[in-house]
């Protein structure tokens, strides 16, 4: 089977990760910060190594604002319900996946928090800034929260220009960036109190059940769940201070483990040299695909900047799904309906037929490739 659906998740996973999955279960079996025992200490230390390596990747100055999740939408979900307050107002992109839009949903039903879309414009970014900026209500809107780029059709989102808007009027920038992290470069450092919600387990190549977020300094978020945390027992409260604060329950020592060698993984291999391989890949399935005049397209040719390597497309007279079933059959993988993101095939007009997607990893080849390019060559000339 060919693997084209690493925007759900990545495979295969590095044979390190691997590896270091297998040595958890049996070198670190004790509870990280819950025990002062050999066991419990080591397994403490590679968690600790692991937040580590995560501050350092998106250029984050402490690693106490590291806190280890289930995976994005969790951390998503504790990164709006923490920092958006009642009664207020924020501003999301069309592109957004339910990991966004259905925690809003849920603030608007129940915290009198509004809600307006601004439109992402493929390739101009200035334009898309102003579409925000146009959307500011002043002294009542709190936030932007916004996809880095889109899941289903790849568009990238402008987001150090979007938290200098931020800045300069006093709001929060919350960044997911489940389709970015370890394919194009993230640095905290030219956003300092960005929050940013990451999936472990897609290019950055940990297991599934591993999820990241990198809190905002300064004013400590609201909790979404409470319990505990191996510190200030004695208290009734959540303590305040990270990561304790967000991090209740055992945290997934087993799947740190295999996230912290794929974080290996994607520093050695170098985040560029991850993005320009699948890069080469997409824009040569998109212009085989574009020959095809059965095959419609939805975006430019992936360009560097401008879009993450993910091309979504369908074929005239077939539903995605049906496509993606005959692909299945064929030996290739990949995924097709409304990919949790109904915003953005509103804006791409693609609602009721949804798209099929391929995505891209580092282990994808131009072989292939050029077979998958093939395969739907075959299932779209059966159309004419």
């Amino acid at each position: 089977m060919m693997y084209f659906d690493n925007a759900a998740t990545t495979y295969p996973k590095p044979p390190q990760v691997a590896r270091a999955v297998s040595s958890a279960v049996t070198r670190f079996g004790g509870n990280p910060g819950r025990s002062g025992h050999a066991m419990s200490l080591r397994a403490a230390q590679m968690v600790y190594e692991c937040r580590e390596k995560t501050a350092e990747l998106f250029g984050c100055d402490g690693t106490e604002r590291v806190i280890f999740l289930k995976n994005c939408t969790e951390a998503t979900n504790f990164a709006i319900k923490g920092y958006v307050p009642e009664h207020c107002h924020v501003i999301i992109s069309d592109l957004e996946h339910n990991a966004v839009s259905r925690p809003v949903y849920a603030l608007s039903q129940r915290a009198e928090v509004s809600c307006s879309v601004a439109h992402v414009v493929e390739g101009e970014p200035e334009q898309t800034v102003r579409n925000f900026e146009r959307e500011i209500r002043s002294g009542y809107t709190k936030a932007i929260i916004t996809t880095h780029a889109s899941n289903v059709f790849g568009v990238i989102v402008p987001v150090e220009r979007l938290y200098a808007l931020c800045e300069s009027y006093g709001l929060y920038l919350i960044i997911d960036a489940a389709q970015t992290a370890g394919v194009l470069p993230i640095d905290l450092k030219k956003m300092p109190n960005a929050c940013l919600c990451a999936a472990g387990h897609k290019s950055l190549y940990g297991p599934t059940g591993t999820g990241i977020l990198v809190a905002a300094p300064g004013e400590l978020p609201q909790t979404v769940i409470e319990g505990g945390t191996g510190s200030f027992s004695e208290d009734l409260t959540q303590p305040d201070l990270l990561p304790d604060r967000l991090e209740s329950g055992t945290v997934n020592t087993v799947g740190i483990c295999g996230l912290s060698a794929g974080i290996d993984f994607v520093r050695k291999t170098g985040v560029s040299r991850i993005e320009a391989h699948e890069r080469k890949l997409a824009r040569f399935l998109h212009r085989q695909l574009g020959k095809n005049p059965n095959v419609e397209l939805y975006t430019d040719c992936p360009q560097e900047g401008v879009h993450v390597p993910v091309i979504s497309f369908n074929i005239k007279g077939m539903h995605s799904e049906e496509v993606a079933s005959a692909l299945n059959r064929m030996g290739a993988a990949v995924r097709a309906g409304l990919h949790c993101a109904p915003l953005v095939h509103r804006a791409f007009s693609t609602l009721d037929t949804g798209t099929v997607r391929a995505s891209f990893s580092a282990f994808n080849t131009l072989q292939e490739t050029e077979r998958f390019a093939w395969m739907v060559e075959k299932i779209a000339g059966k159309r004419t």
